[in-house]
């Protein structure tokens, strides 16, 4: 059966519809931005999702990605303030902000920031020294952010970030570089000993001074101590004669018997630590000591009389005889015990 005039019309307004429908609407993805122009002239710009377009009147002029993208700047050339020869390359992040600005005002926009970027580099590279240029990325990366991102903001363009990747300069100046850290490590190591040994003899003197200011206190404590012993030991001695003395003054026999018995024991104790005795052979039993002290108490009674003590009820004792043994000598002098009563007493 074939289709009549009436039939075939309403095909063809069907299949005009679904034309029209498919121009007139228009699906924008997330990160984009489409431009609308109308009789080739820019009407407005389409945000992500479903649009509408007047059909066969408006059309999709630009399709322009709204993300942040990269662009690499390839390595170049640069001469800086001190006449070195470096290569230096750098990496750029921007955005496109506005989509009309940017699809209208510049053509080729990667090919624009790029060489924009390229002529920054070598300006603000040219103007530093090559030390200065080595150990200070961060001025540069933000000198050069600044500028570039001033340039392209009336593109509807903003540059996030440009960085310098690496900066190579030559070998040989490489080598110079080297020789000049390496002297110059030497030199600080140098003045650190130095400062070392400066700290270490001072602090030796210190250490001395002190030692000896200890010591010389040390010794004038000692030299106090000692004089303050001897003036106790003669203040004793004093006090001791003293006692003595009047003793023997108030008529006390046995006072002076143990002075002088003191007196001979220390001698006796000198005579045997002499070192030019030999051999002493002697009694020095007890009762020879006492026989000595009665022989002294004797003299003290032809001194003082019978009668010379303070009351005249005590007798003085009668010496006793000390043994007659035999004495044997060296090559020394004989001792003999002083005041002693002799054989023929």
């Amino acid at each position: 059966m074939g289709l009549g005039g009436f039939d075939i019309v309403v095909v063809v307004f069907v299949l005009f519809v679904i034309l029209v429908l498919f121009a007139s609407i228009k699906t924008v993805p997330q990160g984009y931005r489409y431009t609308v122009e109308r009789f080739g002239r820019y009407t407005r710009t389409l945000e992500p999702g479903l649009n509408l377009l007047t059909p066969f009147i408006e059309r999709v002029g630009v399709r322009m990605n709204v993300m942040e993208q990269v662009l690499d700047v390839p390595t170049q050339e640069v001469i800086t303030r001190d006449n070195a020869s470096v290569s230096a390359d750098a990496v750029a992040f921007y955005q496109v902000l506005n989509a009309a600005q940017a699809a209208y005002q510049i053509s080729n926009l990667q090919n624009a920031i790029q060489n924009l970027t390229m002529t920054n580099i070598r300006s603000v590279m040219g103007s530093m020294d090559l030390d200065e240029l080595l150990s200070n990325r961060e001025v540069i990366n933000e000198r050069l952010l600044r500028v570039v991102d001033e340039a392209v903001g009336p593109w509807g363009i903003k540059v996030t970030r440009v960085e310098i990747k690496d900066i190579q300069p030559p070998a040989d100046l490489v080598q110079s570089m080297g020789r000049q850290m390496k002297a110059e490590r030497e030199k600080r190591a140098q003045i650190l000993e130095a400062e070392g040994a400066r700290g270490a003899q001072i602090l030796r003197a210190e250490g001395a001074k002190q030692a000896a200011v200890l010591e010389a206190e040390g010794k004038r404590e000692a030299a106090f101590r000692e004089a303050e012993a001897r003036e106790r030991l003669a203040e004793a001695e004093a006090r001791a004669t003293q006692a003595v003395s009047e003793a023997i003054a108030a008529g006390d026999v046995q006072a002076i018997n143990y002075f002088v018995a003191q007196k001979y024991t220390e001698a006796l104790v000198a005579i045997g630590k002499a070192p030019n005795s030999k051999i002493v052979l002697m009694p020095l039993e007890a009762s020879s000591l006492i026989g000595s002290l009665g022989g002294i108490g004797a003299i003290a009674k032809d001194v003082f009389g019978d009668n010379s003590g303070p009351s005249g009820s005590n007798p003085p004792r009668q010496p006793s005889r000390p043994p007659t043994g035999p004495r044997t000598t060296g090559t020394t002098n004989p001792v003999v015990p002083p005041f002693g009563p002799s054989s023929g007493s």
